[in-house]
């Protein structure tokens, strides 16, 4: 087995790993969602499904940047493929970003304000 052929083994292991999260992590949170409302639960079980739902896309698209990062950097070395990781990235890194907002419900520079009413310090 060649250097090539080890390490897009690998990538492909690793995206499998990423669908898996992706499709495990997704019927976990509609399981839990009808646990919730099954148990009366119901107005705050779509909002719970919706940040478990966030949670997991996140995760899974964290894994499968991982997979692209090796794919382009390993097995696929050509500008071609640098320019369409970076679109990659970019598009998940904005993704990322939407969902994060989603879940915690406020922009991560205005977190402080929703836990407490004094800001952060600042090293000096």
């Amino acid at each position: 087995m060649s250097y090539h052929d080890f390490f897009t083994h690998v990538v492909d292991v690793v995206e499998g790993v990423g669908a898996t999260i992706l499709v495990v992590g997704a019927v976990a949170a509609f399981a839990r969602y009808a646990i919730e409302v099954l148990t009366r639960q119901g107005e705050r079980a779509f909002t719970e499904l919706r940040k478990n739902l966030g949670r997991v896309i996140l995760l899974g698209l964290e894994v499968l940047i991982i997979a692209d990062i090796i794919r382009t950097i390993i097995v696929e070395v050509s500008v071609q493929s640098v320019t369409v990781l970076a679109i990659i990235v970019l598009i998940r890194v904005v993704l990322s970003f939407s969902l994060e907002v989603e879940i915690d419900g406020t922009w991560p520079w205005n977190r402080w304000r929703v836990g407490s009413e004094t800001p952060p310090s600042t090293p000096t």
